[in-house]
């Protein structure tokens, strides 16, 4: 069994679509995921950013904040139902993460609607700063979200527009784990050409 560690914003679709990916590779390859929150507007606070950005970023500490308060409350197998939730309000639904949002969110995962009131609460940047630096320290702060570490390396990546099924995507993951054996390969990278596929 391959323990991976999974960082994770909710507001980036990259992460959204790769960490679906990556449950597709638990059904056909012997990995076990862990999942760890990071946080895009944390990375980016002290960044010269483009103003586009820094405006998609501006509500990003919220669901997070909420995200912390749920590993708290209910421990990290909470992570994943509720980053579920969200990623499909987010990416699928195009909504943007209002309180109500969020309380749907909860709900949908089975978990209180009051812990929304965690998106205003900034007690809790502390343990999303820990958790987010479990994440970047490995890789870097020139990189973001999705990354993914195992058997003692660290990737950010791998940056997918859609998300492959079944045996593809396991086999996306046995050259992940073959890039991974090197310790000398830092970078694969090309333009985008696709379009972001949700399905």
């Amino acid at each position: 069994m391959t323990n991976a560690d999974f960082w994770f914003d909710p507001a980036c679709p990259f992460a959204w679509i790769t960490s679906r990916w990556i449950l597709e590779v638990e059904k056909v390859r012997d990995i076990q995921v862990t999942w760890h929150i990071m946080s895009l507007a944390y990375l980016n606070q002290d960044k010269d950013i483009p103003q586009e950005y820094r405006d998609f970023l501006k509500d990003a500490w919220g669901p997070v904040r909420v995200l912390a308060a749920v590993e708290q409350e209910h421990g990290k197998d909470a992570l994943l139902p509720l980053y579920t939730a969200l990623g499909a309000a987010r990416h699928l639904d195009k909504q943007e993460f209002t309180r109500e949002v969020i309380a749907d969110a909860l709900a949908t995962a089975g978990l209180e609607r009051e812990l929304a009131d965690a998106m205003d609460d900034s007690s809790y940047d502390e343990w999303i700063k820990k958790s987010h630096h479990l994440g970047m320290d490995q890789v870097g702060n020139e990189v973001g979200t999705p990354t993914i570490a195992f058997e003692g390396q660290a990737f950010f990546g791998p940056v997918i527009s859609k998300a492959p099924k079944g045996e593809a995507a396991g086999r996306l993951w046995d050259g992940f784990v073959m890039v991974a054996e090197f310790p000398y390969v830092y970078e694969l990278k090309r333009a985008r050409t696709h379009d972001l596929d949700f399905s």
